[in-house]
């Protein structure tokens, strides 16, 4: 099975955000090559939020080029064979946290923002990652900083998307 029909099969079966689903669903029909980046009209993205093993914290990123706090993740690459594997390695690579497993279950939740030109949209599929006992993070060349925040410091460093993985994420706990 592809990377695209997997992405397709994750998205029939996910049963939140009815709409946003079917855009993404849309956005494949329409364009065979919407997994990468060189799509210019948009492409799908996988990202996870890491939750530490004790499961109070959550890690984020600061993003080198948007200078934003976020969860790891990025595009997909021709070597994912799935797109739950993409989300996770992204999460891994930005983390520096081996040993990762995403939780049960599927996506977390979806997220469609726009970004700079040549490409539009990236359409984000979110899960959520616990780091294993002992975990340390490392700082990887896309970030500025690395950091541990408590779930009630989420809302005070990161923007609405990132609350709202990281409430959905709590939901799946």
């Amino acid at each position: 099975m592809s990377l695209y029909d997997d992405a397709v099969l994750v998205l029939k079966g996910y049963g939140d955000q009815s709409e946003l689903r079917e855009v993404y669903l849309d956005h494949l029909a329409a364009h065979p090559d919407g997994m990468y980046k060189p799509c210019t009209a948009g492409h799908l993205t996988g990202s996870a939020l890491v939750i530490d093993p004790a499961r109070d914290r959550v890690l984020l990123t600061l993003h080198k080029k948007l200078n934003m706090w976020l969860q790891m993740g990025g595009h997909c690459e021709p070597g994912d064979p799935t797109l739950a594997a993409a989300a996770l390695r992204e999460a891994t690579e930005e983390s520096g946290i081996a040993g990762l497993t995403l939780l049960r279950g599927g996506p977390v939740r979806l997220d469609r923002h726009p970004i700079p030109a040549p490409c539009h949209w990236h359409l984000d599929v979110q899960y959520a990652a616990l780091a294993p006992a002992g975990a340390e993070a490392a700082i990887s060349e896309e970030s500025l900083d690395l950091r541990w925040f408590a779930y009630d410091e989420v809302a005070s460093v990161a923007d609405t998307s990132v609350v709202r993985l990281l409430e959905a994420t709590l939901a799946r706990l």
